[in-house]
């Protein structure tokens, strides 16, 4: 698979990173192997999470093919730019055929990432993890790594304005493998989840004090801040939907 973009973006964006003073804190990185397929599973808390995922397997010099959903590829300038990265499409009406795709990807030694989450957290915790990743790394015969963001959804979440102060502390962690075999996909997801989760908290802990007082809207109620609790969230979640639903259907009136 030829990467003539992937590697200039990766040096750009670390020289964004030195020049916005970023404290990038990466462990477990050596839980990603070096070669062969790879599927790392990424919490979901805010729009650049790509690049930061991506770093988890960055000391293993693996670039990683992001599933990613497909409205993003029909972008006139991102949808190129996503295609050459050769990142996976996932048409939410139809997850068979991404999920074919991760697979492939996988069998040919590739690391791809995927968010169990599907969409972006607003309460920054944890939301229902869709079975798609331990199925996919089952059927590939592949490892899954738990990989946990703290910090990014300071720099662009929804809900929020953009924010990319100098000197913002970023948290990056990987965990220890999991090897699902796809008997009980259910139960493999708690279990992917729930290692995420403890890491989650781990990461929250540690995250320096002075960057998170307490009642930070980026920090989870249960922490002290003042981000929604995951019910809350999830309100949120379903009147977006259905403002979304009221502006197509005035869209197709209107063009009638």
């Amino acid at each position: 698979m030829h990467d003539f973009t992937y590697p200039p973006v990766i040096w750009t964006a670390k020289a964004a990173f030195r020049l916005l003073g970023q404290k990038i804190t990466l462990t477990g990185t050596e839980n990603v192997p070096t070669e062969g397929g790879v599927l790392l599973a990424v919490n979901h808390i805010g729009y650049v999470d790509f690049i930061y995922g991506g770093l988890a397997a960055h000391p293993s010099r693996r670039l990683v093919r992001f599933m990613a959903k497909r409205e993003v590829f029909d972008h006139p300038v991102g949808g190129p730019v996503m295609r050459s990265f050769h990142h996976i499409p996932v048409d939410r009406g139809d997850g068979v055929p991404s999920m074919e795709m991760a697979v492939d990807y996988l069998r040919a030694g590739e690391a791809v990432g995927i968010f169990p989450e599907a969409t972006i957290s607003r309460s920054f915790e944890l939301k229902e993890f869709k079975t798609g990743a331990v199925r996919i790394a089952a059927a590939a015969g592949v490892p899954v790594v738990p990989v946990v963001l703290w910090g990014t959804q300071r720099m662009m979440t929804k809900g929020h304005s953009r924010d990319f102060s100098r000197g913002m502390a970023i948290t990056v962690r990987a965990g220890v493998p999991l090897h699902p075999t796809g008997d009980d996909p259910i139960a493999e997801t708690a279990e992917l989840k729930a290692s995420m989760a403890a890491m989650l908290d781990e990461v929250i802990a540690a995250y320096p004090a002075d960057q998170q007082p307490e009642g930070s809207w980026w920090l989870p109620a249960r922490f002290g801040g003042s981000a929604p609790t995951l019910e809350q969230a999830k309100e949120l979640e379903v009147a977006e939907r259905r403002e979304r639903a009221r502006r197509r259907a005035e869209a197709r009136k209107g063009k009638k």
